[in-house]
């Protein structure tokens, strides 16, 4: 993930992550190919940032990942907020 501290990404090997992921390194080549796994080629070999992993389970990139759980935690308050404004308009109409 993407250190703020001192702006490092990690990064990871196509066998290190075949490791992690329990895959053989060839399925993980496949999935760089496929565009699955977002990797750069760095003169003849592979890095992958750990920030892609992500995106392989999520279909997210991490920031809009992280945006998407912060709009989830606030869905109760906004439509608490839509209830009350609607009351008040139909309080309005129902006045005329």
């Amino acid at each position: 993930m993407l250190n703020t501290n001192t702006n490092l990404i990690k990064a990871y090997t196509p066998n290190q992550v075949a490791r992690m992921l329990q895959l053989s390194k060839n399925t993980v080549y496949e999935l760089i190919n496929r565009g699955e796994i977002v990797a750069k080629k760095i003169g003849k070999v592979y890095r992958i940032p750990a920030i892609s992993l992500s995106f392989l389970f999520t279909g997210m990139d991490e920031d809009i990942y992280q945006m998407q759980l912060e709009d989830e935690k606030n869905i109760r308050k906004v439509e608490k907020a839509l209830r009350d404004v609607r009351k008040e308009i139909w309080a309005k109409l129902k006045s005329f």
